[in-house]
């Protein structure tokens, strides 16, 4: 599938690569792919179990504990559509590898650093990278594989994002109970197989390579929407917490992020190759998609972030432990995303597993809005698995189904639109959350006190105030059991006020209109148009009684074979 394409009219074209790829061969170009991914998520989320060890070394408290996070966040949502757009321009293969090598460097520095501070900034610079791989997994993948088959693949991009996000808990609680390596491990732990990835991607990964002349970034537009997500998570971040969320800070940051949003949207109007091109809008399933992906985003990166406090300072679990106690969640996100996927390729249906995937989402936050500290780990196991299975059967979907809907030259720029929204989400949500769980946190530990009577007083004199995270195992009993309860207490807050989010996802897939799933793959130049005029008239066709899905399985199964 190599060859190079030649330029026509600013127009790139492709040589003919309408020959169908065979499963072994997409599984050899995916792989290295696949590999990168996992590093990139391992890396990400072994230090989940880590972090109250870090920031406790370190010095920092629940802020400093919410923007280790919300750092790789912002930079990961602010670099996805200009690693969408860059796609569109460059080789894709070339991007994929500068942003593990961006990646690589920002796991070694955060090994080193010696402050809160430092660390954050290091966080940002994993960021960068981790927003080329989450925008590039999604993007090659369509170039290579039909939308009616790339369910199936899909559902493997969703089962490496499920085994790196459990087995990244796992190994950072082993990495940090082990004294002889300590959680600085959890950074260099990963450079290793991220050298592997770079090897793998280098000789599997053949894509055509698209040149276009005269094309410049719109680094304007790249700046505006940056600096508009960070004053707007800057903000969410400290209202309540460093000032009220009705003051002026509150009107001056906001007021600004809006400002910032209207200049992005003015020279993105004008603009002739926009990070983020605003036509794609006017199409109902992809403005949707990308709103539902904004509330999806607050249920998948606040999850994963507060369980791993939930369980080791509601409930005193060793980080090792707080990894295997998280396992119903990934096995739900892990079950629903491949299973979903295979189906959708065999179907060519994908809207019902939309649907159904917002109302279990709904369902597992709201339960575990009911959890306490001591709630049953049963109880908390299924409500965990509910909100995967939700997660797994949004996720991938809701890419999938905005990249059907667009020609080939927008591909990069509309799946990293998806990408950014649920990016975004995750970045506001942990902020928010963060912030809203500190502040719930300090006054449940308040009340607890006031319980104790002047036992609680004394105690609370004894250096439990500053808002850093505590160490359970140093606190005398009575303190502890305040402690836990408030922890247990104040993230059950958290996730009941990220359930209404959960339901505004669910009834934005109602409105999504259901098009069967095209069988041209993007790459194939001037046919993917006529795929779309075909797939727009199979979609009258299915309304008036026509079985379009039908002969759609028919050709996939050619293809297969």
């Amino acid at each position: 599938m190599g060859g190079t394409d030649t330029e026509g009219s600013g127009v790139s074209q492709r040589e003919d690569t309408t020959a169908p790829m065979t499963h072994r061969q997409i599984m050899e170009a995916l792989s290295g792919l696949l590999l990168g991914m996992f590093v990139a998520i391992l890396s990400s989320t072994i230090v989940s179990n880590a972090l109250p060890q870090i920031i406790s070394d370190l010095g920092g408290g629940q802020s400093a504990y919410t923007w280790v996070v919300t750092a790789s966040l912002l930079a990961m949502t602010a670099t996805t559509p200009l690693w969408g757009k860059l796609s569109d321009l460059f080789s894709k293969k070339l991007l994929v590898q500068v942003a593990l090598i961006i990646y690589v460097l920002g796991s070694a520095a955060a090994g080193l650093a010696q402050s809160s501070g430092m660390l954050i900034a290091c966080r940002v610079v994993q960021g960068i990278g981790v927003g080329g791989l989450s925008a590039l997994a999604q993007i090659v993948m369509a170039a290579m594989i039909a939308p009616r088959e790339r369910g199936r693949y899909s559902g493997y991009l969703g089962a490496t994002f499920a085994v790196a996000t459990v087995g990244g808990p796992l190994l950072g609680g082993v990495i940090t109970d082990t004294d002889w390596l300590g959680w600085r491990w959890c950074f260099y732990v990963g450079v290793p197989f991220a050298v592997i990835a770079l090897i793998v991607l280098q000789k599997t990964l053949k894509l055509p390579v698209v040149r276009r002349e005269g094309v410049k970034v719109d680094w304007t537009g790249a700046f505006f929407i940056t600096a508009a997500v960070s004053l707007l998570l800057v903000w969410v971040t400290f209202a309540g917490d460093k000032y009220d969320w009705i003051s002026w800070q509150t009107a001056v940051m906001v007021g600004g992020a809006v400002a910032l949003g209207a200049l992005f949207l003015a020279v993105e109007s004008r603009a002739s190759e926009p990070i983020i091109p605003l036509r794609l809008f006017r199409n109902p399933t992809i403005a949707l998609s990308s709103v539902a992906s904004l509330f999806v985003g607050v249920a998948m990166f606040g999850g994963t972030v507060f369980f791993s406090q939930y369980f080791q300072l509601a409930r005193g679990e060793s980080p090792t432990m707080s990894g295997v106690l998280t396992i119903p969640m990934i096995a739900g996100l892990f079950v629903s995303s491949t299973a979903s996927g295979l189906i959708i390729t065999r179907t060519g249906r994908w809207k019902a597993w939309l649907v159904a995937g917002g109302a279990l989402l709904t369902a597992g936050l709201g339960l575990l809005g009911t959890i306490q500290y001591d709630t049953d780990y049963w109880r908390v196991a299924l409500f965990m698995a509910l909100m995967g299975l939700g997660i797994g059967m949004m996720m991938q979907n809701l890419v999938l189904c905005t990249q059907n809907q667009v020609s080939p030259e927008d591909l990069g720029a509309a799946s990293s639109v998806v990408t950014f929204f649920r990016s975004l989400g995750g970045a506001m949500g942990v902020s928010a959350l963060g912030a809203v769980l500190g502040t719930r946190v300090t006054g449940y530990v308040k009340d607890g006190l006031a319980e104790l009577g002047p036992e609680g007083a004394a105690l609370g004199h004894g250096g439990t105030g500053g808002g850093g995270i505590p160490d359970l195992d140093a606190l005398p009993g009575p303190l502890r059991t305040v402690i836990e309860g408030a922890y247990g207490q104040g993230i059950a807050d958290v996730f009941l006020y990220a359930a209404p989010l959960a339901v505004v996802a669910w009834v934005l897939t109602l409105f999504i209109k259901e098009v069967p799933l095209r069988t041209a793959r993007a790459g194939t130049g001037a046919s993917a148009s006529g795929a779309l005029a075909s797939d727009a008239e199979s979609s009258k066709a299915s309304a008036s009684g026509a079985e379009p899905v039908a002969a759609s399985a028919a050709s996939s199964r050619s293809r297969a074979s």
